[in-house]
């Protein structure tokens, strides 16, 4: 299945095979800012600018739960799922980084430092780390374990991150925005490569099966892949 959130309201499920909308969720009454894919495959998690998270059955089409984040009065802007399912992390428009139980559908830690709208987050697949940027020119790295911040990665002046990867080794961490970079996640964290390809900012970034490659889309609609050796 394919998963998508238009410029509205709406996800749309989609059966790639067929090429045909399956399922469309009317979830929000705001911006769809955010999707997160359930590591079981089932569900699918969503964020939004009315200041609600919702969490669907991608199969029967169902809003299994949404919940508003009462504690901020601004629009949620980014989601991901922890790579254990049971916890999950948003973003906000005034700069805070929420960590949620989802059983309890509690908040469970917050992480400020950030300036400006939260733009991006992404959890390392062994779930200790957790990056997160916003409107700052920075990203931060938190150990989960401690919850605490161990690294800023300063860029450069109007350098807006638009999407985080961790590879699956949580070793190297993927950045899109004006271009695409790679960094070693060390005490220095220091940057391995950059690729400038792509005549628009690049709006997210994936890494291939055991990191052969890098992908990244882009506002100049095209995908393109990179070598990580």
């Amino acid at each position: 299945s394919g998963i998508n959130a238009e410029y509205g309201q709406h996800v749309r499920i989609w059966d790639i095979a067929n090429e045909t909308c399956r399922h469309t969720l009317r979830i929000h009454d705001g911006p769809v800012t955010g999707l997160s894919l359930h590591p079981t495959g089932d569900y699918v998690l969503s964020s939004s600018a009315d200041q609600h998270w919702g969490f669907s059955d991608i199969n029967t089409g169902k809003l299994l739960c949404k919940v508003a984040d009462q504690s901020v009065s601004h629009g949620l802007t980014c989601c991901q799922f922890h790579p254990d399912g049971l916890i999950f992390g948003t973003g906000t428009s005034d700069s805070l980084v929420k960590i949620w139980d989802f059983k309890e559908q509690k908040s469970a830690a917050n992480f400020p430092g950030h300036s400006g709208p939260i733009s991006a987050i992404a959890f390392s697949e062994n779930g200790y780390y957790l990056a997160t940027s916003a409107d700052d020119e920075v990203v931060k790295l938190w150990d989960l374990r401690k919850l605490k911040n161990f690294k800023t990665i300063s860029l450069e002046d109007k350098y807006t991150v638009r999407g985080l990867t961790f590879d699956n080794s949580g070793h190297y961490l993927a950045v899109a925005g004006p271009d695409v970079r790679l960094y070693q996640i060390s005490k220095q964290c220091d940057l391995v490569t950059t690729w400038a390809s792509h005549t628009q900012d690049a709006t997210d970034v994936r890494f291939g099966p055991n990191a052969s490659y890098i992908a990244s889309v882009s506002n100049d609609r095209t995908l393109k892949f990179y070598s990580a050796n």
